[in-house]
C-alpha cells in the first residue's frame, strides 16, 4: 500500500473564508494536486496523535492563528516529531506557522516581526548563492502570498537561507536535503489572499496599512505554488521507490 503525504494541520481558516473557499486541507490538497488516497490529515492542534514517520511519504505543516512562542503542548509535541523527521530524513515542508515551528524545533529563534504585520502579495528574491536542487524552475524573483506577525528571527545554524522579502530576510529556508519551509503561503490563491485582507481590514487600518491598496496589489503566485506541488510529488515518488 502506498504511503500518503501527511498534512500536519495546526489551525483552520476563519469560518467566513472557509465557507467560501473550503478548509486548509482542501487548499493544500488542491495546491499539491493530490488524490484523496495520497493525502492524510492530522489536526495536531485538536490533540490528534502524529503517526510514525515510516507510515507516511512525508509531511507538510500548515499555518495557524496560534503563535509558536506560546509553546502549546501540541506545538512542542510536533516540534519533537520534526526533530525526529530530520534525523530520519523524512521529507517535510513547513508553511508560515509550520516554517516557524521547523526553525524553532531545529534550533532557531522565532518572535515578532520587526515593524509589524506582513500581508499581501510580496516580491520574494532568491539568494544568488542558493542551490537550485529541489526548488525546480523557481525564478530569481517571484510573487508570493503572505500574512504573518511572527517570523523566524534567527534560523538554525545549519539552515541555508534560500529567499527573502523586503520585510523578512528568511522567507524560504532549507534545513537539509529533505526539509524545506517558507514563511509565504504557496497554498493561497489570489482570491484567498484578498479574502484575508478584507477580513482583517479594520485591524490593518489600525496598524497604518491600506487594505484597499493591498487588495489591489494581489496577484497570482504560480511559481510559489509550484514549490509545494514539486515537494509533494518528490516525496511520494521517493516513498514508492523504497517500497
Amino acid at each position: 500500500m502506498k504511503r500518503p503525504l501527511l498534512l500536519i494541520q495546526t489551525g483552520e481558516a476563519p469560518e467566513p473564508i472557509a465557507a467560501r473557499f473550503g478548509r486548509f486541507a482542501d487548499w493544500f490538497r488542491r495546491a499539491m494536486r493530490l488524490d484523496a488516497a495520497e493525502f492524510k490529515v492530522v489536526r495536531v492542534d485538536a490533540g490528534a496523535p502524529l503517526p510514525a514517520h515510516a507510515s507516511v511519504a512525508g509531511a507538510v505543516i500548515s499555518g495557524s492563528g496560534a503563535m509558536v512562542t506560546e509553546r502549546a503542548d501540541w506545538s512542542e509535541r510536533t516540534a519533537r516529531w520534526i526533530r525526529e523527521a530530520a534525523g530520519l530524513q523524512t521529507p517535510v515542508y513547513g508553511v508560515c506557522y509550520g516554517h516557524q515551528l521547523m526553525a524553532h524545533a531545529l534550533g532557531g529563534t522565532v518572535g515578532w516581526l520587526a515593524g509589524g504585520r506582513e500581508i499581501g502579495t510580496q516580491v520574494i528574491t532568491r539568494d544568488a548563492a542558493s542551490r537550485a536542487d529541489g526548488l525546480g524552475p523557481l525564478p530569481a524573483t517571484f510573487p508570493a502570498q503572505t500574512t504573518h506577525r511572527q517570523s523566524v528571527l534567527q534560523p538554525p545554524a545549519a539552515a541555508e537561507v534560500l529567499a527573502s522579502s523586503r520585510r523578512d530576510p528568511y522567507q524560504l529556508l532549507r534545513y537539509g536535503p529533505q526539509l524545506l519551509s517558507s514563511q509565504f503561503h504557496p497554498e493561497f490563491t489570489a482570491d484567498i489572499m484578498r479574502a484575508y485582507i478584507s477580513a482583517r481590514a479594520g485591524a490593518l487600518r489600525t496598524e497604518g496599512l491600506d487594505p484597499d491598496a493591498l487588495e489591489q496589489d494581489v496577484e497570482a503566485t504560480e511559481a510559489a505554488r509550484g514549490l509545494l506541488e514539486r515537494f509533494a510529488r518528490r516525496a511520494l515518488a521517493a516513498a514508492e521507490s523504497r517500497q
